[in-house]
């Protein structure tokens, strides 16, 4: 926001947990609005932010997604948390650029079916579906064969599943490429991050499972690509940086001047390629089987699956119980075909609660 102050101006900011990010925040970018999750912190930046309305836990989060005279909401809260703040814009005919997989995931079909409603575009942020938007868009859907996705493989690629069952966590967050959050990064690790992206761009894009294909490439220089039916493909190549994805997304259709972003052909190596191995990551699996089923079968994975990274990230259970966790709750749980928002957040909220109970009976 500060390199382009002439096309970007924030009006609200959601911060959670981070208050002391929330108020320096404010202050550099001169926010109006203000959500943190505790009301304790919103009581204390109420007074070290004079003029700004501060405020907390979900009411906030709505407010800072509906603001009056906002053009365009970035949703990137990690979970299921971040569904109806983003639903809320979508309803209120705001574009959302969407960096939260879980929106998409848990609820797809009720989010699209929103902004086709209110007119709202969705753009998305993830540097894959960028790519993928980018090599198709203006494209006839009917001319497109498939879509590929290229994952990096994570910190653990190239092992195999005897090797996982005593990965720590310190080993699952060293990943190669990308500086993410905990839970992102575990889940690419896992290759689950790659599960939610198949899922995403069904949504976004309007393809089924069976046209979505990944492709492990560790050297994260092309982003994705769009395969057509005369055989040709188009690829979105760049250096491993969320700020290309992010800024096109915002100033989208422009683009706008990002210094340091250039790709340097001589520099960077041979790009390899193969196929994920679902003996060892049998997460992507289950993601398929998830958006196959349909429903709130998604919704199940999601949930369950962000239970079980806190727990691998408390040292509660084993890096490959992740999967065994989510496979046991997509078993058990009964789908509701024809979700909505609601019902589609209460299939998450039983998974949640089922996820914590295998937990505790693995620990007995």
């Amino acid at each position: 926001m500060n390199e382009f102050p002439e096309k970007f101006r924030v009006k609200a900011l959601a911060a959670g947990l981070r208050a002391d990010r929330a108020l320096e925040q404010a202050k550099l970018l001169g926010a109006e609005i203000v959500a943190v999750a505790r009301e304790e912190d919103a009581k204390r930046l109420r007074g070290e932010l004079p003029g700004v309305e501060v405020l907390h836990g979900e009411e906030g989060l709505l407010r800072v997604a509906t603001a009056e005279g906002v053009q365009m909401v970035l949703s990137s809260i990690v979970g299921a948390a971040g569904l109806k703040p983003t639903y809320a814009a979508l309803k209120a005919g705001i574009d959302v650029a969407v960096a939260n997989k879980e929106v998409l995931v848990v609820a797809g079909e009720a989010v699209m079916k929103a902004a086709k409603s209110s007119g709202a575009r969705i753009l998305p942020v993830d540097s894959e579906h960028s790519a993928i938007f980018q090599a198709i868009e203006g494209k006839d859907p009917a001319q497109i064969k498939r879509i590929i996705l290229t994952a990096s493989g994570g910190a653990l690629r190239g092992k195999k599943r005897h090797e996982l069952d005593g990965v720590t966590a310190k080993e699952a967050l060293c990943h190669p490429n990308w500086s993410m959050g905990p839970k992102i990064t575990v889940d690419s690790a896992t290759l689950m991050n790659k599960g939610l992206e198949v899922i995403e761009a069904r949504w976004l894009f309007g393809m089924p499972a069976d046209k979505i294909s990944v492709l492990v490439h560790p050297q994260s220089v092309i982003h994705s690509m769009a395969e057509f039916i005369d055989g040709s493909i188009i690829a979105q190549l760049g250096v491993a940086d969320m700020r290309g994805p992010i800024a096109y997304a915002l100033s989208h259709p422009e683009r706008v001047p990002l210094g340091s972003m250039e790709l340097d052909f001589l520099k960077m190596g041979p790009l390899t390629f193969s196929e994920p191995d679902l003996e060892a990551f049998p997460s992507l699996g289950l993601a398929y089987d998830a958006i196959r089923e349909g429903g709130t079968m998604p919704a199940v994975l999601s949930g369950a699956n962000e239970i079980a990274v806190a727990a691998f990230l408390d040292s509660r259970i084993k890096f490959m119980d992740i999967p065994a966790l989510v496979a046991d709750a997509m078993e058990a749980h009964d789908t509701d075909k024809d979700p909505s928002v609601e019902t589609a957040l209460s299939a998450d909220g039983w998974a949640r609660r089922f996820a914590a109970g295998w937990i505790e009976r693995r620990a007995l």
